[in-house]
């Protein structure tokens, strides 16, 4: 399992307790310039304003992965959830350290897959449809032979280290909603023509992904781990078994706010993440990852009404930075997500300052058994473009 190093010092709600929001930004800028070409902050989309002003690459998963496995700074502080530190620190060298401002910042999608129920239900796959395992081929990686089939995992960038490395070792890959499909081509030409496609944890991107490629219905099911009586009929008709888990704040999103926002602004127009439930999806103007939605609305006329579908700090942002367009999110009641939500200014500000004093804090750091079988599934993503 993926570890973090122990964290040193006081508590940072009491080391920088009583400095206001603009002393605390101001003692970042002090910092960053202190620790010049050494440190790389990366910030995901969803983050706040107060932390988005101080990052010095802003994406989605993927492109920060890019980010990650190109940069050079001895110091990465990723101002984003657990499992992407966790990639970072694997696409990292070892001279570089990865850094999380705050060690809670988990992912509930995330873990709602482990290593334990997905080896049970990959175990179970083989055996009752005498599927083959990739990792008995002398090159998993190819496509499969003719007349053979196989159980290929792959598993959404939101996953655990471990998991990463169960999918490389086991001849898989890792996607982001900004390469799904192409991930998906990939594994089906690798399966064979009876073979089938594990997907986990996000069932919503499987599906909508896996249809949006052209599959039926039929050839999507639903695996929970905690089911008792697995419906075998059903799993050996389809081409993707898809993981009993979702996001949150993406499955908040309902055809009726689709249908209010409609009905109040003539002429809006949808665009909602992967992440979402078929049918909300299926009702919007436009489906993509976070960078596809930042695009799709930059390119929209002057005056256009735009209702998003995905976390709310990120489409505050959109609203702020189109004046001439009235951007939205479709829930008015949803909040930010709860784990980026986590990395607050003081948490950044105090392990820049603690770097300063010599510290490595709040470290996130992949055991190396688990790093090289989950860069395998990592560099295999970062071939696919989409």
């Amino acid at each position: 399992m993926a570890i973090s190093l122990p964290v040193c010092g006081i508590n940072p709600e009491e080391r920088i307790q009583g400095l206001s929001d603009a002393e605390i930004s101001q003692r970042i800028i002090i910092a960053k310039e202190e620790l010049g070409n050494d440190l790389l902050i990366l910030g995901h989309h969803y983050q706040r304003n107060s932390i988005v002003k101080h990052a010095d690459l802003l994406g989605d998963s993927f492109l920060l992965s890019e980010q990650a496995a190109s940069a050079d700074a001895k110091f990465v502080v990723f101002c984003g959830v657990h499992f992407m530190a966790e990639s970072a620190d694997i696409l990292t060298s070892e001279e570089q350290h990865v850094i999380l401002p705050n060690l809670r910042a988990g992912c509930s999608m995330a873990d709602m897959a482990n290593v334990a129920d997905v080896q049970v239900c990959w175990d179970e796959i083989i055996d009752e449809l005498g599927l083959g395992d990739p990792i008995t081929r002398k090159d998993p990686t190819l496509p499969a032979p003719q007349g053979e089939s196989y159980v290929i995992p792959v598993t959404y960038m939101n996953s655990s280290a471990d998991l990463k490395a169960f999918v490389g070792e086991h001849g898989g890959i890792v996607c982001t909603s900004t390469n799904a499909a192409g991930v998906l081509k990939w594994a089906f030409e690798r399966a064979g023509e009876d073979g089938k496609v594990l997907f986990f944890p996000d069932q919503h991107l499987g599906r909508n992904t896996g249809l949006a490629m052209g599959l039926s219905e039929d050839e999507l099911c639903v695996w929970n781990p905690n089911q008792e009586d697995p419906d075998w009929e059903e799993i050996e008709q389809a081409r993707i078994v898809l993981w009993h888990g979702y996001c949150s704040v993406h499955r908040r999103f309902t055809l009726d706010q689709i249908s209010s926002m409609r009905n109040e602004n003539e002429g809006a127009i949808i665009v909602v993440h992967p992440e979402c439930r078929h049918e909300i999806v299926a009702a919007a103007d436009a489906v993509g990852s976070t960078e596809f939605i930042r695009n799709y609305v930059a390119d929209q006329p002057s005056g256009s009404v735009i209702g998003v579908g995905t976390e709310i700090n990120m489409v505050k942002r959109l609203n702020e930075m189109y004046p001439n367009k009235t951007i939205t999110c479709l829930d008015p009641l949803v909040c930010p997500c709860s784990t980026m939500y986590m990395i607050h200014p003081m948490y950044l500000l105090d392990v820049l300052e603690r770097i300063i004093a010599g510290e490595i804090p709040n470290q996130v750091k992949v055991p190396a058994e688990i790093s090289a079988k989950a860069k395998l599934s990592l560099d295999r993503m970062l071939s696919i473009r989409k």
